[in-house]
């Protein structure tokens, strides 16, 4: 009996060396390598430089050395950051209730993200070879807002 057994393991075990895409079905949705489905907001994307963002998205409500705050109307604000050298290093995303075209967290990450028991709800996924990070969240409560966040990886 003891063989038996013995056999049976050392059969799965040269099994999973020996096929290594059983262990490559069981990956993330986005691996590493995969490029992100988001990458950029109405023409804004990592590294570009300040002057470039500026021009995209018109006359910040608010703008310093280091960020921009651009509020596009009563339901969606926009901030986008900056390094030393003026290049974009994150921008960031709010939908407030009533905005319209509201990307889901399966647009931005390719992947459902189950709500909390509050309903609120966040996931975020590293692109190393991107950069940068992308992430979706959701508030709680009856008029939750949504944020998409893209940020470089220091």
């Amino acid at each position: 009996m003891f063989r038996i057994i013995f056999a049976a393991l050392t059969a799965l075990l040269l099994a999973s060396i020996v096929c290594p895409q059983s262990q490559n079905s069981s990956r993330r949705a986005h691996s590493d390598d995969d490029a992100p489905l988001f990458s950029e907001y109405r023409g804004v994307h990592i590294g570009m430089s300040a002057t470039e963002a500026r021009a995209k998205l018109g006359k910040p409500q608010s703008s310093g050395d280091d960020q921009d705050f651009y509020v596009i109307n009563e339901h969606e604000t926009i901030q986008v950051a900056y390094d030393n050298a003026q290049k974009v290093t994150a921008v960031s995303v709010d939908f407030m209730n009533g905005s319209t075209d509201v990307p889901t967290a399966k647009a931005v990450l390719g992947q459902d993200v189950p709500p909390k028991a509050d309903g609120s709800a966040y996931q975020m996924i590293r692109y190393p070879h991107a950069g940068y990070w992308v992430s979706w969240s959701r508030t709680a409560g009856s008029t939750p807002i949504i944020t998409v966040t893209i940020q470089k990886i220091p």
